[in-house]
C-alpha cells in the first residue's frame, strides 16, 4: 500500500530501472533514468537530513520546469519533510511572505528565482539556500556539491499517509494567498482516482509534456505524479515557443498533451499543427476554462478532441474530467460541461440554505473525496467540514447523465492562464501609486489566458495628468507584481459605482468594460 508519494518512484525504478524517466532541453539534452531518478532523490532526501532537518519541517522550492525540480520534490518528501513549490518568477515580495509563513528552513533555488530569493531574506529569517543552474554565494550551496554531500543512511520517513505533503500557495476565502495543506492522502487519492479511468488518462507507454509549471498543483500531481505513478517519461520544458514546442513535441515522440487554454490559443489555425502532433494520442486541458470555439477551432486543425477538467489545489487537483465521458453522435464532448466527476469523488450543488439545489438548478458545487486538502496552513482552518464536504466557490449544475457545467464563481477570484490573482492584493498595490484616490480590479474574459486582470483607478485631487498616472500605475505594477498578476488594462475613471450597502459594484464594472462604457459616475 501506497503511503509517501515518493513510494511510486521507487515502485517505477525497480520495475523498469534503465528506463527514460525524464527529459530536459536546455543548454544540451539531459536525459534521467528511473534508477538515476531514485537514487538523486535518495540523496536529496540524505542531505537535507544532514542539514538537521527532521520529518514535517518546510523546504522551498523555487525552481523553473528541470530535471532537479522533479528531484528535489521526491527527495523531500522521501525524508519526510513538507515542501513548498513557489514559482520562481513571483516577485521578491512574494516570495519573502511565503518563505517566511511557512517557515522554511531550507530553499532549493534556480537561477530563475534565485535573486528573488537573495533579496527576500532577512537577517530576522535565514534559511540554508541551494543554488541550481548559477553561481552560488560563499554562505549558499550548489545543487550538486548538496548531493554529493549527502552521506549516511537515508531518514525513514513516517509512515503516515495523513502526514502533510505540500503547502500550495493558494487564495482563500478570505482573499490573502494562504497555503493549502495537501497530505499524501490527498495527493495519493486524486492520482488513483486518475488512474481509474477508462479509458486510462495515462499509460507507461506514454511521453509527457511537462509544460505545465511543477510549482502549481496541476502540473505537480496531475502531470508529474500520474507519470511517476504509471512509468511513462516526461519531457520538461520551461517556457512557451509555439513553433519551437510543437518541433520538440515531434521529434521526442511526445502522446500526451496536459495543456492550458493558451497554449491552445497559440496553436489553433496553424497549418502544421495536425503533421506535429501526429504522435500524440490524448490532450488533456486544464487550469481554467476552455472557450468551446476555441477548442472546435483546435480540433478541427489538429484533428484532435481536446479533454476538459475542472478542479482545485485544494483537490490535489481533478474533481472531474470529460475524459471516458459518453459522447455524442460526432464523437464529440457534450457541449459546455467539464464531465463527470472522478471515480470516488462525490458532488452536491448546493444553495445558500445548505440544502440541495433542484435537479438543472445552479448553486455552490461541493465536493466530497480522500482527495481533499486538510484546511490551510498552518492550522487547517477553511478546511472540509465535519462530513468531509468543501464549498467550492464555484456555481454550476448537474445534467440528468451527472455531467457538471460551470456557470461562475462566489468569490472573486480571477484566474489568468490557471494561475490565482485575487484582487485584493492587486488593489493594495496600486493604491500605493501617487495620485491614486480609488481602485478596483475586476477579471474580464480573455481568449489567451482565460481571464485577464484589469484595474479602473480613480485618480486623487492632486493627480498627475491621465497618460502619466497610467504610466505610474503600469511602472509599480511591474514590480511588485509577478507578471500574470499585473493588469492587462487600467482605466481612468470619474468615479467607482457602488451598491446599496457602500460595496463597490464590480459587476457593473465588468459590464462597463465589456462595452467600453467607461465614465463611470460615483
Amino acid at each position: 500500500m501506497t503511503v509517501n508519494v515518493s513510494d511510486y518512484l521507487h515502485a517505477a525504478a525497480s520495475a523498469d530501472p534503465d528506463g527514460v524517466a525524464l527529459i530536459e532541453h536546455r543548454d544540451t539534452r539531459r536525459e534521467v533514468t528511473w534508477r538515476q531518478f531514485d537514487e538523486a532523490v535518495d540523496a536529496v532526501a540524505r542531505a537535507l537530513s544532514g542539514r538537521g532537518l527532521v520529518a514535517g519541517q518546510r523546504v522551498a522550492v523555487v525552481m523553473a520546469n528541470r530535471v532537479d525540480l522533479p528531484i528535489a520534490y521526491y527527495g523531500i518528501l522521501r525524508g519526510g519533510m513538507v515542501a513548498v513549490p513557489i514559482n520562481p518568477r513571483s516577485t521578491t515580495r512574494e516570495i519573502g511572505r511565503m518563505l517566511a509563513d511557512s517557515m522554511a528552513r531550507v530553499v532549493l533555488c534556480d537561477e530563475a528565482g534565485v535573486s528573488q530569493v537573495r533579496e527576500a531574506l532577512t537577517d530576522d529569517h535565514r534559511v540554508s539556500v541551494v543554488v541550481d543552474g548559477a553561481e552560488p554565494r560563499d554562505d549558499e550551496t550548489s545543487f550538486e556539491r548538496f548531493l554529493a554531500d549527502a552521506s549516511g543512511a537515508a531518514p525513514a520517513a513516517p509512515a503516515d499517509a495523513e502526514a502533510l505533503a505540500v503547502v500550495l500557495y493558494t487564495s482563500g476565502t478570505s482573499g490573502k494567498p494562504r497555503g493549502a495543506m495537501l497530505t499524501h492522502r490527498a495527493l495519493i487519492a486524486n492520482t488513483e482516482q486518475i488512474a481509474r479511468l477508462t479509458p486510462p488518462a495515462m499509460t507507461p507507454d506514454d511521453v509527457c509534456l511537462g509544460l505545465l509549471p511543477m510549482f502549481h498543483i496541476y502540473g505537480l500531481n496531475c502531470v508529474l505524479g500520474q507519470a511517476v505513478r504509471q512509468g511513462a517519461t516526461v519531457v520538461l520544458v520551461d517556457g512557451f515557443d509555439p513553433s519551437g514546442l510543437l518541433d520538440l513535441i515531434a521529434a521526442e515522440g511526445v502522446t500526451n498533451l496536459p495543456l492550458a487554454p493558451p497554449v491552445i490559443a497559440a496553436w489553433a489555425g496553424r497549418d502544421d499543427l495536425r503533421a506535429q502532433l501526429a504522435h500524440v494520442t490524448t490532450i488533456l486541458s486544464g487550469a481554467s476554462a476552455l472557450d468551446a470555439d476555441l477548442a472546435e477551432a483546435f480540433r478541427e486543425s489538429s484533428g484532435h478532441q481536446i479533454e476538459q477538467g475542472y478542479g482545485l489545489t485544494e483537490t490535489a487537483p481533478v474533481i472531474a474530467t470529460t475524459h471516458g465521458s459518453p459522447r455524442d453522435t460526432d464523437n464529440h464532448i457534450k457541449h459546455g460541461t467539464v464531465g463527470r466527476a472522478l471515480p470516488g469523488i462525490e458532488l452536491r450543488i448546493v444553495e445558500g440554505g445548505g440544502v440541495d439545489a433542484a435537479p438543472g438548478d445552479p448553486a455552490e458545487i461541493w465536493v466530497r473525496g480522500d482527495n481533499l486538502f486538510s484546511g490551510y496552513w498552518p492550522d487547517g482552518v477553511d478546511g472540509p467540514d465535519a462530513d468531509g464536504w468543501y464549498p467550492t466557490g464555484d456555481v454550476g449544475y448537474l445534467d440528468d447523465d451527472g455531467d457538471l457545467t460551470l456557470v461562475d464563481r462566489l468569490r472573486e477570484l480571477v484566474i489568468v492562464s490557471g494561475f490565482n490573482v485575487y484582487p485584493f492584493e492587486v488593489e493594495d498595490v496600486i493604491a500605493e501609486v501617487d495620485g491614486v484616490g480609488q481602485v478596483a480590479v475586476v477579471g474580464l474574459p480573455d481568449e489567451e489566458t482565460g481571464e485577464a486582470v484589469v484595474a479602473f483607478v480613480v485618480p486623487a485631487g492632486d493627480a498627475p495628468d491621465e497618460t502619466t498616472l497610467l504610466e505610474a500605475v503600469d511602472a509599480h505594477c511591474r514590480t511588485r507584481l509577478a507578471r500574470f498578476k499585473q493588469p492587462r488594462r487600467t482605466i481612468v475613471v470619474t468615479g467607482l459605482p457602488h451598491s446599496a450597502t457602500g460595496k463597490v459594484a464590480k459587476g457593473r464594472l465588468r459590464a462597463l468594460a465589456r462595452s467600453e462604457t467607461l465614465g463611470l459616475d460615483a
